[in-house]
């Protein structure tokens, strides 16, 4: 068993708060009179804690006279200290006050450019104007480094496509939908006027791919490796705009995720390939870590995403 310090035997159990409050309208007032006056209480009440101060302290903080009070040393070196711990504490409390308001403070979010591109720039969108006091940092990056990040307090949530639960059980997902891939065209391509496509008859055809080392290249990897196709692409980007752009204006043809078309429908200059691609979906979740209480901020916005990922959780190329 630890030691017990002078400071838990003399200091830490005798020394309130409240004796400190009373100190402190004493100084102000020069007269246990005065102060027990202001603090509505009887003199001998105030008199008591200043003396029940004293004795926790083993000296004495006030000389008594007929006119009053005046601090000793011992009481100038209190006020100077215990003054500057109350204002830490105020600063504590403001502090608290500020991260419990919804409506207050800053969300650091980390997501893949896809899903910011789309699910989070939607509900970022209107919160931007609604609650000016709130600052967004919005990082993208891989699931990997995300979470590492997570971990390391420089994000608040992450949202991220499901991971292996062996090495991230300190980690907590809450599934929200389940992101599909798409091809997409531009609009006036003449891969739309075809019916019945498939992935194979569009091989030949000039592509603008991720890296597929990337989040949404991985995907798009193993589902060629399992229909065994072998897609080389013309321009290799991990850039959603720089594919877009080539498919809008050059006839090449990309893949993007459901969610990314689904909020960009009325902004993105493509349209989507009749068809269905043989790849397995990917289950999408909000990111946290297991007991971590997380801020007023965070759970408005996380209440947001749930909202806005309904439409997602059943998303066809005919409910884009």
């Amino acid at each position: 068993m630890p030691k017990i310090t002078q400071w838990e035997r003399h200091i830490g159990r005798r020394l309130q708060l409240r004796d400190l409050f009373v100190f402190f309208t004493v100084v102000q007032n020069r007269s246990m009179a005065r102060a027990a006056a202001q603090l509505g209480v009887s003199t001998p009440a105030v008199s008591e804690i200043i003396a029940d101060l004293e004795h926790a302290l083993g000296v004495k903080v006030f000389d008594r006279s007929a006119k009053g009070v005046a601090t000793t040393h011992y009481g100038e070196a209190l006020l100077i200290h215990a003054r500057a711990a109350f204002d830490d504490l105020r600063q504590a409390i403001q502090a608290i006050e500020h991260i419990s308001d919804p409506a207050a403070g800053e969300l650091r979010i980390g997501a893949t450019e896809p899903l910011i591109d789309g699910l989070i720039f939607e509900v970022m969108s209107p919160l931007v104007t609604e609650h000016p006091r709130i600052r967004f940092n919005v990082r993208p990056g891989d699931t990997a480094s995300l979470l590492r990040a997570l971990r390391e307090r420089t994000l608040d949530l992450v949202l991220s496509r499901r991971f292996a639960s062996k090495g991230n059980e300190d980690l907590a997902i809450e599934p929200l939908f389940d992101e599909q891939l798409f091809v997409v065209a531009g609009a006036d391509s003449p891969w739309l006027r075809r019916r019945r496509l498939r992935l194979a008859d569009l091989i030949e055809a000039p592509w603008a791919m991720p890296e597929p080392q990337s989040p949404v290249g991985t995907i798009i990897a193993d589902g060629l490796r399992r229909t065994g196709l072998v897609l080389e692409p013309r321009v290799i980007s991990n850039s959603p705009a720089v594919r877009i752009r080539l498919v809008a204006s050059k006839g090449f043809l990309t893949m993007l995720t459901g969610s990314m078309l689904h909020f960009g429908t009325k902004r993105l200059p493509v349209a989507i390939v009749p068809m269905k691609l043989p790849f397995r979906p990917q289950s999408v979740g909000i990111v946290t870590v297991k007991d971590r209480t997380i801020s007023a901020v965070a759970s408005l916005f996380i209440k947001h995403l749930r909202t806005a990922a309904k439409p997602l959780e059943k998303l066809s190329g005919d409910k884009i």
